[in-house]
């Protein structure tokens, strides 16, 4: 279905809710696509289950080093502190918002948008995310929708959005769709 398309993982060295990470990891390469792990830093990056740590993962690239041109689309795994440290990073946000103007399909889930909000792409769009997160997207201008996944087609791009590891088939479902058109 992926045909040999590459999709960035962009991630924080420590944070990642692991299933948010490993779970549309393993649909892209079971759909033949190469998922690709992009960080702040290289080296590896520490995944969590909820606040325990869990496994470490190796780094494919550094955010810097890389172009929302190599890629044909954008995962961003959650977790709470995965995209609060994202969204201090200039190059990070910078990568992802090159997605939106490169119109390429774009995936977050649960505390991911916060990054996007970072990004200045959510205005006029419908969103869902972790409960939380609803005034912070508001106030970005996106209208925020309490639905396991939100597939938004209203700007350059599409943008898929779900709340939590509980709505992950569904996430990944609408992600896969996404990145295969």
């Amino acid at each position: 279905m992926l045909n040999g398309k590459t999709i960035a993982f962009l991630v924080a060295p420590e944070g990642i809710e692991q299933i948010e990470l490993t779970e549309p990891w393993q649909a892209v390469r079971q759909a033949g696509g190469t998922p690709r792990l992009i960080s702040t830093r290289a080296g590896e990056v520490q995944a969590f289950n909820h606040l325990d740590r869990a496994d470490r993962f190796p780094v494919d690239a550094v955010v810097d080093e890389v172009s929302a041109d190599d890629f044909d689309g954008l995962v961003l795994p959650g977790g709470v502190a995965n995209p609060d440290l994202l969204r201090t990073v200039p190059g990070a946000v910078r990568f992802t918002k090159a997605f939106f103007e490169a119109g390429k399909p774009v995936a977050a889930i649960c505390h991911a948008p916060w990054t996007l909000v970072e990004a200045d792409v959510v205005g006029g769009r419908t969103v869902t995310s972790w409960p939380s997160l609803q005034t912070d997207l508001r106030n970005a201008g996106a209208t925020w929708a309490d639905r396991e996944v939100v597939v938004c087609d209203a700007g350059p791009n599409t943008l898929i959005t779900s709340r939590k590891p509980d709505d992950l088939k569904a996430f990944c479902e609408a992600a896969l769709d996404a990145f295969s058109g």
